[in-house]
This record gives structure tokens, C-alpha cells and sequence, in this order.
């Protein structure tokens, strides 16, 4: 029996770093591509797993994001969409999530197949709805700018989500953050906060702190993706933890985009020990071939995390989740019944 012991049953277990479209089920993929007569690499599990799930480390951060397109070509409509919108949140059940934050990005998911991107947030929202009636898990959207596009891309990304704006929580900046810098896209955020929607950036991943910063200040985020260089800067780390900007954390990602080279150096335990606002998250389980009770019971201790850090990790995952302080309280009594 696998030993849980790093997870605390009395407190919601919560992945708020999770991207929908890095979370297809292989066989779904496999079934949707045979109906479509859609070509993979291969027409079987074993023969699919190489090419979706990296084994020790990918080429690049570029080269792991580049394994999404096996799992987005089988998108080819709308119903398809829906169905792994909804296979995301029986999957968290599955793993005993009680709260989750799914994030993707509609232009990404709508490019292979030509289709609507303001009608893959609709199908996506409608997914999830369903998923969260069907299981009890409660679930929410983050909306997704790709920035490896390109600004007016952006804007045209921001316009789809923005026309489903009751479905979303926040939005998000993800893709190549060293050639594509935050600044370029101060505009985009504007749109989004005045909508009311809450921020958070993948920042301080690829590139450093000062990456991290421009998050904050010229995009507004309230918490970051990643943001594990941001120990490099003693005022980021002293401005983090005065203003309580979350970290998500994603330890074995990192490893497997060659980030940080092994768990053992891995920063996750420096950023508990100084009492940063931080949690576990899993980011693109089909590709990591993980789920987050994995980052819990073997990540966090391959990374030198105590017991007591990974309920730390719980309990700031409640306080960064988006959600109102009600919802907060009735998730935490829920765990107590």
C-alpha cells in the first residue's frame, strides 16, 4: 500500500498548477486519433508512451512543451475538448484532489484543427461543469495567453477567453518566457484585470528573478508559475513573502525540462524553509507521467522536504487558491466531517 503519510487527510488536497491540455489520458488519445483516422507515432500504449512521457529529461523546456502536439491533435472538435475537459477533473477525483485550478490555452488547443477558440473555452467550461456535478470535485478555469505566439495573437487569444469571461477565474501568460518577456504584454493584463480576473504568470522558470518582477509589477500577478529563480534575488524573496504572492511549485517538471538537473538540488525545501507562500502542483501530469499524490509521497522527499512542509504545502495551496474566503472555509470543513 502506498505510504501517504505526506499528505494530510484532515486538509484539502489541491493542484492549483495544472495544465488541462498537458493532462489527456493516453488512451484517449489513441481512441480519438483511430476514430479520426488522426496519424500518431504510434497506434498502442506502449508504443505512444516514449513519444507523450519524458523519461528522465527532455532535450529542452522547448522540446517538452513540443510533446503537447501529440496530445492536442486528437482535438479535432469541439465534443473532443469536452471530453478531455471532463476526463481532466474524473482524473483528479481519481487521485483524491478536492480542489482544482485547470489552466489552458484556447488558441493552442483550437490551432491543429482550425477550430473556434471562444467555442474550445464554451466546450472546456462545459466539460469541466460536468465533470465537477459527476465527481464532487470542484474545479475552475484559468485561461491561458500562449506568448510564444506573438502579441496580436495574444490579444486575439485574450478576445476568445474574455467572450466566455463567467467561466474563468484568471489568466495566465505560459510558453517561452526568455524570448517572449512579460512587458510585452502589459496591455493583455489590463484587459484581464479590468475584467476582474486574477493574474498569475509562469515567471522564474527558464529565466530569472527579474522575470519574476515583471510579473508582478507590470502585470499585476498575484501569484507565479514556477518562480523557483526568484531565490536569486534576496528583495524578490523578501517581497514575496511581505506581500504573500504564491509560488507554484512543480518539482518534478522541473527536473524533466532540465531546469534543475536533479531532485536533490531541486529549491522546493530552500522556499518552505523561508517561509515563502508555496505549494505542489503537478503542471502537465500525461507528459511527466506523474499525479500529484507522486509529488507529494516521492518528489518532495527525493527534494529533502520534511512532513511538515508538505502540510505547509496544503495549506498555502487553500490560502493562493482562487476562491472566496466562504468557499476556502467550506473546503476546510468539509476535510473535518
Amino acid at each position: 500500500m502506498t505510504d501517504l503519510s505526506y499528505i494530510d487527510p484532515r486538509l484539502p488536497l489541491i493542484d492549483l498548477h495544472r495544465h488541462l491540455d498537458g493532462s489527456v489520458r493516453q488512451e484517449t488519445v489513441l481512441e480519438l486519433a483511430d476514430q479520426q483516422g488522426i496519424e500518431l507515432p504510434a497506434s498502442d500504449l506502449e508504443g505512444l508512451r516514449p513519444h507523450v512521457v519524458v523519461e528522465g529529461k527532455a532535450d529542452s523546456l522547448m522540446d517538452f512543451i513540443g510533446r503537447f502536439r501529440f496530445l492536442t491533435a486528437i482535438l479535432h472538435d469541439l465534443d473532443a475538448c469536452r471530453r478531455v475537459a471532463y476526463e481532466n477533473v474524473e482524473d483528479a477525483k481519481r487521485e483524491g484532489i478536492d480542489y482544482i485550478e485547470l489552466r489552458f490555452s484556447p488558441w493552442f488547443m483550437s490551432e491543429t484543427h482550425e477550430l473556434d477558440p471562444a467555442g474550445v473555452v464554451d466546450a472546456v467550461a462545459d466539460g469541466i461543469k460536468a465533470g465537477e456535478r459527476d465527481t464532487g470535485v470542484r474545479a475552475q478555469m484559468i485561461g491561458i495567453m500562449s506568448r510564444t505566439y506573438d502579441t496580436e495573437t495574444c490579444h486575439r487569444e485574450l478576445d476568445a477567453l474574455l467572450a466566455h469571461r463567467d467561466h474563468l477565474v484568471a489568466i495566465d501568460l505560459a510558453g517561452d518566457e526568455v524570448k517572449f518577456p512579460a512587458s510585452r504584454f502589459q496591455e493583455h493584463f489590463r484587459r484581464a484585470r479590468d475584467a476582474g480576473l486574477e493574474v498569475t504568470v509562469h515567471a522564474g522558470e527558464a529565466d530569472g528573478p527579474e522575470s519574476v518582477w515583471s510579473a508582478i509589477r507590470e502585470l499585476g500577478a498575484s501569484r507565479i508559475g514556477h518562480g523557483i529563480h526568484s531565490l536569486r534575488d534576496p528583495a524578490l524573496v523578501e517581497y514575496l513573502a511581505k506581500h504573500r504572492i504564491g509560488l507554484e511549485v512543480n518539482i518534478t517538471s522541473n527536473i524533466h525540462t532540465g531546469i534543475v538537473d536533479e531532485y536533490v538540488n531541486h529549491p522546493a525545501r530552500e522556499i518552505f524553509d523561508k517561509g515563502l507562500l508555496a505549494n505542489l502542483n503537478t503542471d502537465d501530469p500525461a507528459i511527466s507521467g506523474i499525479d500529484l499524490p507522486h509529488e507529494y509521497e516521492k518528489a518532495a522527499r527525493a527534494a529533502g522536504l520534511t512532513a511538515e512542509m508538505t502540510r505547509q504545502s496544503q495549506l498555502n495551496a487553500l490560502e493562493m487558491a482562487f476562491l472566496s474566503p466562504d468557499e476556502k472555509s467550506e473546503l476546510l470543513k468539509n476535510k473535518l466531517i
